[in-house]
């Protein structure tokens, strides 16, 4: 008889790019200082950043110009 696996319910689209860049930063750790570590970082703050201007594009109170 199989058995039900469990798994972990998906996070929503919009927590993906926090989770990538925390994924990221994680990876870069075991690395020393140096070219590798620093473009694993780098590239870690700038998926931060397109996951705040997300959060700031898509937030409920942003108006347009006048």
């Amino acid at each position: 008889m199989p058995t039900a696996q469990h798994s972990q319910p998906e996070p929503p689209p919009h927590d993906l790019p926090a989770l990538e860049a925390v994924r990221i930063g994680d990876a870069a750790k075991p690395f020393l200082p140096g070219l590798q570590r620093n473009a694993m970082l780098r590239k870690a703050r700038l998926v931060e950043t397109a996951s705040h201007i997300n959060d700031w594009l898509t937030s409920p109170g942003l108006r347009t110009p006048s």
